[in-house]
């Protein structure tokens, strides 16, 4: 007898009929005589739906009371399936985030996990109990109710797999796992059958919106084995684990895309030690994530700093740099949006020389305009025009034999 901690999306989740479909497919695992916490989060577009409600009555909603409000969409969902399963002949028991022990920092509308006490999980669990935990929610160490961000189902399922000791995490979704790229617009993607923690960690960074970032990074650090699979097809996902063969020698094993970028030039900064040091500490103290980083020396004793943030931070960007104008002593802000960003991401990278001069050959050919550039070990990423995305992952996609017609799975 093992343990499994199952995870459902909300598109798995979305309707009655797929809550009772979830309860089937952990009713399967416990047949095969496993124990099972199952996490879950909001139905379908019941976040969305409580988002818009709370814009209708003001603007600028208090993070708190965000939080309060957002909690409930997984709540319905525990409750519903815990039902389902216990009308099949299933004890169940439904648990809210801070009821499973799930302890976060005081942030509230992105908070990280410090710690799970799962000893009320354990003691459900010893009593034949199914588990169903609310995802992406918690508790401060003063009672106050957090949500983990967009996606932190996963990074709830992740920590408690890691809490509980679990020999498997499975990651159900709308799709059969991780892609070449989204198969949603690249029709010739390919479903690989494992990629390692880093290259996962890096699609999931820039875009791939299959898990959660945070969840890959538990995953990774406490060395929980992970499988992306179908909530409605029964057939073998995709394994994150620490090392992957490469498919026939494979150098690059995905194209990551995101939209909706917009680069913030600062323009004017006097030469100094700590100018990038207050512009980024600040950024960070207002919660803005700053991606790809650019510094230019000017004439004189000036130098210029591009970086690349999401639209949705670009008006608190400005505030924040505005209001510390006086000490960064910048000339101007200037922005440019309707941008976005194409990866290609792949472990044989390492060893591999000239594979961003070949990215960077296929965009120049394509005329696809590259405007920042980042990279690491194994990932390559360019900032091209929003209407320039698209395509650039498709030739991308063909240029480095992706394809499902490429290669043989």
């Amino acid at each position: 007898m093992g343990l499994i901690v199952q995870k459902f999306g909300g598109t798995s989740v979305g309707s009655v009929d797929k809550i009772q479909n979830a309860a089937n497919r952990v009713i399967e695992e416990k047949n095969r005589g496993n124990d099972v916490v199952v996490v879950v989060s909001a139905m379908g577009k019941t976040t969305d739906q409580l988002v818009g409600m709370a814009k209708e009555i003001t603007s600028s909603p208090s993070k708190r009371e965000m939080d309060m409000l957002l909690t409930t969409g997984e709540q319905v969902t525990i409750s519903l399936l815990s039902m389902a399963l216990i009308s099949k002949g299933h004890p169940a028991v439904s648990m809210t985030g801070w009821q499973a022990g799930v302890e976060t920092e005081e942030i509230h509308g992105n908070a990280r996990i410090l710690n799970i006490d799962s000893d009320k999980i354990q003691k459900e669990i010893q009593q034949g109990k199914i588990v169903i935990v609310a995802g992406f929610q918690g508790a401060t160490s003063e009672g106050e109710i957090t949500t983990l961000g967009r996606g932190g189902s996963d990074t709830t399922a992740v920590a408690l797999a890691a809490a509980l000791k679990a020999d498997k995490c499975d990651i159900y979704t709308d799709v059969t796992g991780v892609f070449t790229t989204d198969p949603r617009y690249i029709k010739n993607a390919r479903k690989l059958l494992s990629v390692s923690y880093d290259e996962m960690l890096e699609l999931a960074n820039l875009g791939a919106g299959v898990l959660h970032p945070r969840a890959v990074e538990f995953a990774k650090n406490y060395g929980v084995s992970l499988e992306v699979r179908s909530s409605m097809e029964k057939e073998q996902g995709t394994t994150i684990e620490e090392e992957v063969k490469m498919e026939q020698n494979l150098v690059v094993r995905g194209v990551a895309f995101e939209d909706e970028i917009t680069r913030v030039s600062v323009i004017g900064l006097p030469s100094s030690l700590g100018g990038l040091s207050t512009i980024f500490s600040a950024l960070a103290n207002d919660h803005i994530n700053v991606d790809i980083i650019i510094q230019s020396m000017t004439e004189g004793e000036t130098s210029s700093l591009s970086f690349s943030i999401k639209n949705e931070d670009l008006t608190e960007t400005v505030k924040v740099l505005e209001r510390n104008r006086d000490q960064l002593q910048y000339d101007r802000i200037e922005w440019e949006s309707g941008l976005a960003k194409v990866s290609i991401v792949g472990s044989g990278m390492i060893s591999n020389p000239g594979v961003a001069a070949e990215m960077f050959d296929v965009l120049a050919q394509n005329e696809i305009l590259v405007k920042m550039v980042s990279t690491s070990e194994i990932k390559v990423s360019a900032v091209v025009e929003q209407v320039k995305m698209l395509p650039a992952v498709e030739v991308l996609h063909d240029a480095f034999q992706l394809s499902a017609n490429s290669v043989k799975a």
